[in-house]
């Protein structure tokens, strides 16, 4: 393929499309997207919870410590993307009740061997 005959217009318009995103469109998608990995987490808190496995307890703990991840605060230059301050605060206690849960999980696992 001649490389004179490429398209050039392609890096401009995904300049334009990057650039056209505001902080609130931005902040919104990183919102429903952290808002996403919380609805995973808990759906994988009550697959344990019905039926508690090693490995079901290890992908809990792998989506919880990446929700709490999430909640940390952010630095430049992803500082529209973040949750809220109160539901940053309201999810990382979660991920605090969520990790007792799994040690009673895993106690009750290990007894049960």
């Amino acid at each position: 393929m001649d490389l004179a005959l490429t398209p050039r217009n392609n890096s401009k318009s995904r300049r334009k499309s990057v650039a056209s995103a505001t902080p609130a469109n931005g902040s919104q998608y990183a919102i429903d997207e952290i808002n996403a990995y919380i609805a995973v987490r808990n759906g994988l808190l009550k697959k344990a919870e019905q039926a508690p496995t090693e490995h079901s307890l290890e992908r809990l703990v792998l989506a919880n410590n990446f929700v709490a991840n999430c909640l940390r605060p952010t630095r430049q230059p992803y500082i529209t993307q973040y949750l809220p301050d109160v539901d940053a605060v309201r999810e990382l206690k979660e991920c605090h009740a969520v990790d007792a849960r799994i040690t009673k999980l895993r106690a009750s696992l290990v007894s049960a061997a």
